[in-house]
């Protein structure tokens, strides 16, 4: 059985896409997360990535080596401005690909939940697909760089609180289950009790060959389990 990441994290290896937009920027589609954390390690390239938040808009810059990270709340599009390659290390065993994700499309999408599936799908021509959301996503945040960020937030809530639940049982499976593991082997080793270490064990995942078209770029996610090995399978919310 190949266990959960340090800390019950997800990776993925991302290429920018290099389509250029209605700004003349070249990149991915501005989205937001509502409950995870994401970190870029850059490994290849440079660009930048633009935030918006209640603090208000920036444009980080982007080059080889550098690590930047952002919290929930935080709408984030990446700029490729030439050959970016990533890292990205996603909290909840990489939710932010599988769930918790909400693009900035135009208000009037947001608020009719068939016409935000219909313009989030990738159907037909993916490639096509992905470059229609990219760009109807831009349009939105353009606008929202100009006010109605709480409205934003109450869109993207409605939209995504019928999977509340099943983010909560990824959480408890995943990170959370590997912080107590951690906390037990703290507590054996308090007591001399040395009997973990007696199941030390190296674990691979392979990179996927075959990329997928991604929020931001050409996506290689790696396939992390859901589940730790010492999950607690009941617990009080």
């Amino acid at each position: 059985m190949v266990t959960p990441l340090p800390g019950g994290v997800g990776v993925s290896g991302l290429t920018v896409y290099d389509w250029e937009a209605a700004d003349g920027l070249c990149g991915g589609t501005p989205h937001m997360h509502l409950a995870c954390s994401e970190a870029y390690i850059v490994i290849e390239g440079t660009g930048s990535v633009q935030t918006l938040t209640t603090s208000g808009y920036a444009d980080t810059p982007l080059r080889p080596g550098d690590v930047v990270w952002f919290t929930p709340g935080t709408i984030h599009r990446l700029v490729n401005a030439g050959g970016l390659r990533l890292v990205v290390l996603m909290q909840n065993s990489g939710l932010p690909e599988a769930g918790d994700a909400v693009f900035t499309f135009p208000a009037p999408v947001l608020a009719d939940p068939d016409a935000y599936r219909a313009a989030a799908a990738l159907t037909g021509d993916h490639a096509a697909a992905a470059r229609r959301r990219r760009d109807l996503a831009l349009e939105g945040f353009l606008r929202l760089r100009e006010g109605g960020l709480q409205e934003f937030h109450t869109a993207a809530h409605r939209l995504k609180r019928d999977l509340l639940e099943a983010w909560w049982i990824r959480w408890r499976d995943g990170p959370l289950a590997a912080a107590l593991a951690t906390g037990g082997h703290l507590a054996a080793l308090r007591t001399g009790d040395l009997s973990h270490l007696d199941h030390g064990a190296v674990a691979r995942l392979e990179r996927p060959e075959d990329p997928r078209f991604g929020m931001c770029g050409h996506l290689h996610p790696y396939p992390v389990p859901t589940s730790h090995p010492h999950s607690p399978k009941e617990l009080d919310r």
